[in-house]
Formats: C-alpha cells, sequence, structure tokens
C-alpha cells in the first residue's frame, strides 16, 4: 500500500469511526468500521490484511475524543454525516407518552409505592424515573409512599425506608410528600368499618382451600349473609388481636359469579401473628391486603395517574369495587411490562439479592455484581443515566429488555468530559461470573535511555487542566498481552518509541508517524517501583493492579478514565491499596 493510498485509508476510517461512535454513544471498532467501509471503498479492498494496522490507531483517537470534539471533527469532514446524526436525533428525542386525560385534572398527582423489604434493584428504579419525570412534564405533585403492611412474607428492612429516599435522591427527584403504610393502620380500619356498615365486607373463617373451592365453583361462603353488627364485633376481635394467623379474614363483597375468579370475594384484612419491625406497629396483628390499602391511600391523598405492572390489572379490578362502595371515582391507571435486564449473573430480585446478602455471597447491596441502585452508584453511574435509560423504555404494556449498554452510553456523555486520565496495569486474576477465568499479568521491563518521566495530560482535550508527572525509573511495567515480540517496537503512551530486545526496552529516535503510518501499537504502563496498588472491583469480580503514583491523591468518589481499560470510579485510599469500582468501558 502506497502513502497516498495509506492517507485516503485514514481519512475513511477517521470519518466512518467518528460517526459510529457518535450514533451508538460508545466507543468505535475495528470490526465494526471495516464493513462499511470496504463497501464504500472497492479499491481498498486488495490491502484488506494491511487495512487493519492502519486503522486502529486511527480509531484509537477518536475513541480518545470527547463527544463535542468528535462531532466538531467531523463537521470538517462530512458536514452531511453530522447533519443526518441531527436529523435521527430529532426522531429519537421524544418524550414519554402523553398521560391519559391529562387536561381533565387541574393538577397531576402520582405515586411511587415501593415495598421497603430491600433497597430498590434497577428494575424498581423504572418506577421513580418515569413518575418522577412525569413530575416534571406537567409540574405535578410526587407522593412516595412505603407500602409495608406485610409484616411476615415481604418484612420490611429499617434501613430500607432512608435508602429508598437516598436511591430517589440519586436519581434526581424528590418527593412532595413521604408516608409509610405502617403508620396509617388506624385509617384503614375506619375505612374498614365504615365498608361493613354499607354492608359491603364480612368476616370469613373458611379455611384458605375450603374458600378457593366455592369460590371457583361460583358458590357463596357461608359466612356472606352475616349480620353487619356480628360482622363488625368480629372485625373489632381481629382488631385486638383475639384471633389467630389463618383463623379469619375480613372480605370484600363483590360479584361471587364474576367471571374471573380472582375477583370474587377478595381478602381486605387477615391476621399477622409476625410483629411488625417497626416498633410504632408492632402491636398490630390484624393488617390490610395491598389493594385495600392501597386503594384507600390513592384516594385520599388525590392520586390522579397510577402506574403498575402488567401482572397487577386485576388490582386495579378489585379496587373499583371499593371505590364504587365509597362513590369515589378511580385514578386514570397505566400498565407495564417487565423490565429484562441484561449484563448481570445476579437475579433482578428482591428477594434473592437478600438471600445473597445474607449468606455472604455477595459483599452488600452495593456489590458491584448486584444489579441494584446502590451498586450502579457506587460504580459511578451517575442518576440521570439511569433515568434516560429507563424513560426510553417507554410505558408499553410489553416486557422491554434494558441494555446496560444504554446506561453505559448515556454515562459516558456525563463522565468523560470530567474525567481525568490515568494509567492502570492489571496483575492478578479476575473471577468471571460465567465461570470463564482471566487473568492479567503484570511484567517489569527495564528501559533504556529516553526522559526520566513522562507528562501525559490530565485530559487530551483540556490542556488547561495541566499534566501528570509520572517517573519513569529503571524500569516499567505492562500487561503481559501488551509485551511485543523481540524486536518489534511499540509506543509507550506518552513517553514514546521503544523497541523490545527480548529483555528490555531501547529508546528510539522516532516519531509519532510510526503509529500513524506504520501501525505500531500505543500500550500504557506504570513504574516498576514508584506507583500504587489498586483493587478494581468489577461486576465479574475482583482484579488488582498498579496504578501511577498520582492515582492516590484522586479524591473518594472522583471518576477517572484508565487507558485502555475504562472508567472507574475511585472509593478509598489506604497504606495497602487504593480501591475503584470499574464504571464501565
Amino acid at each position: 500500500m502506497d502513502d497516498e493510498l495509506r492517507e485516503r485509508v485514514r481519512r475513511a476510517a477517521e470519518r466512518a469511526a467518528l460517526f459510529n461512535a457518535l450514533k451508538h454513544g460508545s466507543d468505535a471498532q475495528v470490526g465494526a468500521i471495516m464493513g462499511p467501509m470496504m463497501g464504500e471503498n472497492p479499491e481498498f479492498r486488495e490491502h484488506g490484511d494491511e487495512i487493519p494496522g492502519v486503522i486502529a490507531p486511527v480509531i484509537e483517537d477518536v475513541n480518545g475524543m470527547s463527544d463535542e470534539t468528535k462531532r466538531e471533527r467531523l463537521a470538517e469532514l462530512a458536514p452531511e454525516d453530522v447533519e443526518e446524526l441531527e436529523s435521527e436525533d430529532e426522531e429519537d428525542d421524544q418524550l414519554l407518552p402523553d398521560l391519559p386525560n391529562a387536561e381533565e385534572y387541574d393538577e397531576i398527582r402520582m405515586r411511587c409505592a415501593p415495598n421497603p423489604n430491600g433497597p430498590w434493584h434497577l428494575g424498581s428504579a423504572r418506577m421513580p424515573a418515569v413518575i418522577g419525570t412525569y413530575k416534571e412534564m406537567y409540574d405535578g405533585w410526587m407522593l412516595v409512599r412505603f407500602d409495608d403492611t406485610d409484616p411476615e412474607t415481604k418484612r420490611p428492612l429499617d434501613w430500607a425506608y432512608d435508602q429508598i429516599l437516598d436511591d430517589l435522591d440519586y436519581l434526581g427527584f424528590e418527593a412532595d410528600r413521604v408516608i409509610k403504610a405502617s403508620d396509617r393502620v388506624e385509617t384503614y380500619y375506619e375505612h374498614a368499618r365504615r365498608l361493613i356498615g354499607k354492608g359491603g365486607a364480612y368476616t370469613c373463617s373458611c379455611p384458605g382451600e375450603e374458600f378457593s373451592e366455592l369460590k371457583n365453583s361460583g358458590e357463596a361462603c357461608p359466612h356472606r349473609e352475616k349480620d353487619p353488627e356480628t360482622v363488625a364485633e368480629e372485625f373489632e376481635a381481629m382488631v385486638d388481636g383475639e384471633y389467630d394467623s389463618g383463623e379469619m379474614v375480613l372480605r370484600i363483597k363483590t360479584d361471587i359469579e364474576h367471571k374471573n375468579p380472582a375477583l370474587r370475594d377478595w381478602v381486605a384484612f387477615r391476621m399477622v401473628d409476625t410483629p411488625h419491625p417497626r416498633e410504632e406497629a408492632s402491636e398490630y396483628r390484624c393488617w390490610p391486603m395491598l389493594d385495600f390499602q392501597s386503594g384507600v391511600d390513592d384516594h385520599l391523598t388525590g392520586v390522579t395517574h397510577i402506574i403498575r405492572g402488567i401482572d397487577l390489572q386485576d388490582s386495579a379490578k378489585r379496587q373499583r369495587f371499593l371505590y364504587d362502595y365509597f362513590d369515589w371515582e378511580y385514578p386514570e391507571v397505566l400498565h407495564w411490562g417487565h423490565v429484562q435486564l441484561d449484563a448481570y449473573d445476579v437475579k433482578m430480585s428482591t428477594s434473592t439479592i437478600k438471600e445473597l446478602v445474607a449468606d455472604g455471597v455477595l459483599d452488600g447491596w452495593d456489590d458491584p455484581r448486584a444489579p441494584t441502585v446502590m451498586s450502579v452508584q457506587r460504580r459511578g453511574i451517575r442518576g440521570e443515566a439511569v433515568v434516560d435509560a429507563m424513560t426510553e423504555l417507554g410505558t408499553s404494556s410489553s416486557d422491554v429488555d434494558l441494555s446496560m449498554s444504554s446506561v453505559y452510553a448515556n454515562n459516558r456523555e456525563l463522565v468523560d468530559d470530567e474525567a481525568p486520565r490515568q494509567f492502570l496495569v492489571r496483575d492478578g486474576f479476575e473471577a468471571r461470573g460465567d465461570g470463564n477465568e482471566e487473568s492479567y499479568e503484570a511484567v517489569e521491563v527495564p528501559v533504556d535511555g529516553g526522559p526520566d518521566e513522562a507528562t501525559p495530560q490530565v485530559h487530551p482535550e483540556h490542556p488547561d487542566r495541566g499534566d501528570r508527572e509520572i517517573p519513569v525509573g529503571d524500569s516499567v511495567l505492562v500487561e503481559a498481552a501488551d509485551l511485543p515480540a523481540e524486536g518489534d517496537r511499540v509506543w509507550l503512551k506518552a513517553y514514546g518509541p521503544v523497541r523490545y530486545d527480548g529483555e528490555r526496552f531501547e529508546y528510539l529516535d522516532a516519531d509519532i508517524d510510526i503509529v500513524r503510518k506504520e501501525g505500531v501499537d500505543v500500550v500504557h504502563w506504570v513504574p516498576a517501583d514508584d506507583n500504587v496498588e489498586v483493587r478494581l472491583r468489577t461486576m465479574d469480580g475482583d482484579a488488582t493492579g498498579y496504578a501511577e503514583p498520582g492515582f492516590v491523591d484522586r479524591a473518594p468518589d472522583t471518576v477517572v478514565q484508565f487507558v485502555r481499560i475504562g472508567f472507574a470510579r475511585v472509593d478509598s485510599h489506604t497504606p495497602e491499596e487504593s480501591v475503584a469500582y470499574y464504571t464501565h468501558p
């Protein structure tokens, strides 16, 4: 390949890489660039073996740019490509669908109703993300109501209440009101009494299986026609704790022959022997079922629109019977499908995560392997990136897939411009959740000749932020995978060209053209003697390694970019090691 053709290949690769990276919000890859570029330039095909080496450094340069710089450069090379991207952006830039009948309400009032049996996993985050966004769209009102009236099967965690509110703050929203259902039991009792007085409820002592058989056959329970006075007396006995768990329930009278058996005379209150973990609610034994508690609270708090899972369609139908008894108007309801999440080996389930934490399989709810809001926050992912990915899913009643790559792309735009660059050479075993094993080895190589230190920029797009000073010493560490064959050259990033003679690096008198025109690899490194031991916590396990000496000065919570590895959030520094959490590529 002659120099003229090589330059044409480089220009075509730069244009293709810029467009690809901006279109997909992620780093361009050689494989993704090759096909389209060869299709548009058939004359390149006979040089297919040489082209990857020519375009690889071009693509690396593009991936090191900020999105703003990429767009500016693409505008110089191909303004028509920028116009195409902007046209696509306009088509994709759609808000959530309008809420039904929103114009009929003076104020849009929505509720987020978490169960505090654990902090939010990522699937749970969809609700506050979407409701918070609707609140902003309509200048509305948002309630956080902790649905904690099940002290047994979904037993609340004391600390989860505050953690959920912290998670909401991380996502960028604030509730207009916060209530706990377990503080409102007397309110539910009062409404049950009113319902009994209307003849709309009855106490039932049928064993569960016996009632189920009657219900499924459309036959009335023998207790259904009790007079209201008897029902009221037995309900007060429930309130006073005179029955054991499973001995007595209060049922709502519906249509015993309704075509949907799930709606027939559903349970409103039951007895629970297990005390509530909150001291304020620990004396109650008669607890409302969620459909009763939620239905009463939605009315009393003025909720106008409810979003709930498609699997809860029967809840709205049950509650309408309750609303009819009280002559209330039922809120607007949207049902959506479940969120399916990729990238995690741990199931997105509060009970599963709780069990794994209790068993010590996970270090905690913020373990990087856990699909939780706490975890992505500790990894350095911004709440805004999560919210944007969730709202992009819309409110479809079909199940939807959330790719973590979309969260990463959103986050990359938020952190890239601020993240200082750092070198990290990995040296240690990484236990992968998929059963594969991947190891890293740091190789020490003496260096002959060359400067005593390297001064890479803190951020390549912001020279005004200054340089990092990295002493070279007598030898450097590189990752074994980056060690060239004997006699080959590499460019030690921000230091310069060296040749490997099988034992050491010999500094060369050469310029950057050996990278740009000859395809010499650029590798990262750290000094062998003056470095910082690092534990990098990832979704696949922990990797160890060595960072440049200045890393110890990066304050906790700072998101850095480990060159050629990815972004990471600085977590802590101790005399023994520094800890960072891997964010994403």
